[in-house]
């Protein structure tokens, strides 16, 4: 971030979409103290930020009228944790754009921040209007884009909003230059051997990250529910497991392509079975390709544990995206929280280790390992795009 913030007012598009209770309090705040260093460096060097995100899905659910459900979306709910957070009462503007926002922004001084109302109120934020982003960008004199979580989407506050600035006028915040490095790390970089672990319920959901990992690691570990579609594929049993059976070809093809580029696909021997979807569930363990009718696999077993903790304890560079079973219900979390406890071992003894893909960061906050391993990544579907080997419109724009 080599820009001059002296004196200047900064637009900084920053990733604030939290999760809240029902009483709009956070449950989780790594994306807000994600944002914490560019913040700081910015009042630290004599400007001000005027901050901007989405919160949730406004559009999607909106009141019994039709209209924007206003209190249950707009981002004061973080105005209080922020000033918290930094030490200084932020600002907060009921509107996005318009004469409030701007006159809001224009009485800024230097070491003041503001929070603009929830991006996606305006229908312009999902079209990447332009004329929206124009508005945003004359509230400031220079601009940040800090949100990774939101640099796939082609959107007005994270993309459009870039054109209007000249390229000495904008950079990328702490938190962007540390996911594309470290993402980068992984895709260009890797000391070997590289394992990636790859979980969660569908193939159809991560077919681009599995085509694209099978190109460049030594080890791929699967589990999680996708791995009942490969097992199936293969002529196992699996029960009332969760099964994808249009994509059992493609599974195939996978399983393929990883022996002619010698890449070492494991999938989990054996399994936690429970006769019902549900934490009060009657549970065995069997080979994960002998599974009875009215069984469903939701874990992996002791075997397939220790078969995939040697595996990454041998590893010097580390990916893992997905958890292995129903880590919500605490019968079913016994391989997610292995994962997470080996990936934070294997990091301690100096393998590098990335962790990206939202229930995986939440197991690894859950297991208080979170510090334990490289690093954390905010963007889930931004990182798997990333991945994935596609450009995200967030980074593109800066370069224009």
């Amino acid at each position: 971030m080599n820009l001059d913030f002296n004196g200047k007012k900064t637009l900084v598009r920053v990733d604030f979409n939290v999760p809240l209770d029902k009483a709009y309090h956070i449950t989780d705040d790594t994306r807000i103290r994600a944002a914490l260093p560019t913040i700081k460096h910015i009042l630290a060097n004599g400007g001000s930020a005027i901050l901007m995100s989405h919160l949730g899905r406004p559009s999607k659910k909106l009141k019994e009228d039709g209209s924007i459900d206003v209190e249950r979306f707009t981002l004061s709910h973080v105005v209080q944790h922020l000033s918290d957070l930094l030490g200084v009462t932020v600002k907060f503007c009921e509107e996005t754009v318009g004469e409030k926002a701007s006159a809001a922004a224009a009485s800024l001084g230097a070491g003041e921040v503001l929070i603009l109302e929830n991006t996606r109120f305006n229908k312009g934020e999902k079209k990447g209007d332009e004329a929206f982003a124009k508005q945003l960008a004359g509230l400031a004199d220079l601009y940040v884009n800090d949100a990774f979580g939101s640099a796939h989407r082609a959107h007005a506050s994270t993309t459009t909003v870039a054109q209007f600035f000249g390229q000495d006028q904008k950079s990328f915040g702490f938190l962007m230059q540390n996911e594309i490095e470290n993402a980068t790390k992984i895709l260009n970089d890797p000391e070997r051997p590289l394992t990636a672990i790859i979980g969660g319920a569908k193939v159809s959901d991560k077919i681009l990250l599995l085509e694209r990992l099978i190109e460049f690691v030594d080890n791929l570990l699967v589990g999680g529910g996708m791995a009942y579609t490969f097992l199936k594929a293969q002529g196992g049993q699996v029960g009332n497991s969760l099964v994808e059976e249009d994509k059992q070809a493609l599974a195939l093809q996978l399983i393929e392509k990883a022996k002619a580029k010698g890449v070492s696909l494991i999938l989990p021997k054996d399994s936690v079975l429970a006769d019902q979807f549900s934490n009060e569930a009657n549970i065995q363990t069997t080979d994960s390709t002998a599974i009875p009718e009215g069984w469903m696999g939701l874990d992996i077993g002791e075997t397939a544990r220790t078969e995939f903790s040697e595996v990454i304890k041998n590893s010097k560079s580390i990916l893992w995206n997905g958890p292995m079973g129903v880590f919500e219900m605490s019968k079913f979390a016994n391989g997610t929280n292995m994962i997470a406890q080996i990936t934070a071992e294997a990091t301690a003894s100096g393998a590098f280790s990335l962790v990206g893909g939202g229930d995986s960061v939440a197991a690894v906050n859950k297991a208080g390992l979170a510090d334990k391993v490289s690093y954390v990544s905010t963007g889930g579907g931004a990182m798997l795009e990333f991945l994935e080997g596609k450009e995200l419109p967030g980074i593109a724009a800066m370069k224009g």
